[in-house]
């Protein structure tokens, strides 16, 4: 069983205030549609089956004006396509699921996040998707106290310490080890590595997985912060130039990310540049970076994007529909839904589907169903997260003949640092 880990909600630098609106736990109130704590006798709006109950799911997203609006999107449109089809294979237990009537845009910001989630908090059974990680944990004592599972999306090393977080795929620290462990054996990447990306959780994750693997490579190692916005990135670009190391490891947004590789490259800069999984976006090759990014940047992935072969991503593809642009927000979005279908699934089957139910189920998952996208070990919950981490990502490279540009030119691996890493605690603390 997962360990749970005191987090402040200072750490999003809000107030307590701020984060927790007065009012009783919402477990047994019904919201007037028949719902009790998001699961109803009566049919969801939809009506696929009837004859079926209603489970309700929520969704907070960034959907407008954050940076992972172009990923988040197709994460939520990929969400509502995986429970549809769901539902139009009889639904679970049953019950059908809607995850379409509770769905927020929280900007990216932490305190937007939590607002939104006080609206919902009566009438959800679960969250399909809670986008980053300090946004989630700005609600996670609320969801604790309500008995709420949460799906992130997001990929934070403590997620593996936490039992009210659902995830899926290597987080962003054992992503950025094995980043650095391929470059070094497939770039020739000597000297100094440097680590770029947001403050605070995302960004440090990562760096704390490129400080470790820098050790491990006898590489030498430096950190350099910097904000959202593609238009604040000139201290970055100067930073890196100054450093001259052969890789830099980056944790943005794709917009961040291409400024950072295409100007750098424009004043001479040749090193190379391996990425966070959500740094990418295929508009990218549309870009004046292009040229660049398809010389110098590599991706590291939780699993393989979105033209790979397998029967996950052959069922996303179908069900979301040739009338799309493809994008990993989709694969994305898709995949972090397997553990809580499993979930219900498990509930459903003792005969209780209950919030409290779905809880206690997402924490004696002995694997899931990945449909091929990851071994079904990934999913495993039962254990500490020592033995029961998901360490293996892939690499992949720009390609323009991709349906998302970028091809896989690693599958799924473990390097040597991430393998032999001490995962008794978060990589970065989200106290």
């Amino acid at each position: 069983m997962k360990l749970h880990t005191p987090v402040l909600r200072a750490a999003v630098g809000l107030t307590l205030t701020a984060l927790v609106l007065t009012g009783c736990r919402s477990g047994g109130d019904d919201d007037g549609s028949g719902a009790t704590d998001g699961v109803s006798s009566d049919p969801c709006p939809a009506k696929i089956n009837p004859d079926n109950g209603c489970i309700y799911l929520g969704v907070i997203s960034d959907l407008t004006k954050g940076p992972f609006a172009p990923l988040a999107v197709p994460i939520t449109d990929a969400q509502k396509a995986f429970w549809k089809k769901v539902n139009e294979d009889g639904g679970v237990g049953g019950y059908d699921i809607d995850v379409e009537s509770n769905i927020a845009d929280a900007e990216y910001n932490p305190e937007v996040h939590n607002r939104k989630y006080q609206e919902m908090r009566k009438d959800v059974a679960a969250l399909a998707q809670t986008l980053g990680s300090s946004q989630t944990l700005a609600i996670l004592e609320d969801m604790k106290s309500d008995d709420v599972i949460g799906v992130p999306a997001s990929w934070n090393s403590a997620w593996e310490f936490e039992d009210q977080i659902l995830e899926s795929g290597a987080n962003y620290c054992f992503e950025a080890m094995n980043g650095v462990d391929w470059a070094v054996q497939n770039r020739g990447v000597k000297g100094k590595v440097v680590a770029v990306g947001y403050p605070g959780d995302y960004g440090g994750d990562a760096a704390a997985g490129v400080e470790a693997a820098a050790k491990a490579n006898n590489l030498d190692f430096k950190k350099i912060e910097t904000p959202t916005g593609q238009d604040n990135q000139a201290g970055a670009v100067a930073a890196i130039l100054k450093e001259k190391p052969d890789l830099v490891v980056v944790s943005t947004g794709p917009a961040e990310m291409a400024t950072l590789v295409g100007g750098t490259a424009a004043q001479g800069f040749k090193g190379t540049f391996v990425g966070s999984s959500p740094t990418w976006n295929p508009a990218l090759l549309d870009s004046a970076a292009a040229p660049a990014l398809k010389a110098l940047y590599f991706q590291a992935g939780p699993w393989g994007p979105f033209g790979s072969d397998t029967p996950g991503h052959e069922a996303m593809r179908q069900a979301i529909g040739e009338d799309v642009s493809p994008n990993d927000g989709y694969t994305a979005g898709w995949t972090w839904s397997y553990p809580l279908l499993a979930a219900i699934e498990k509930a459903a089957e003792d005969g209780d589907v209950t919030r409290e139910a779905i809880v206690e189920a997402a924490k004696n998952l002995e694997e899931v169903d990945y449909e091929g996208i990851l071994p079904p070990e990934a999913g495993r919950t039962t254990g500490e997260p020592s033995e029961t981490a998901y360490r293996a990502s892939v690499i992949s490279k720009v390609d323009e003949s991709a349906p998302t540009g970028v091809a896989i030119a690693q599958e799924l691996t473990v390097g040597p640092t991430a393998e032999g890493y001490d995962f008794s605690e978060p990589c970065f603390s989200l106290q």
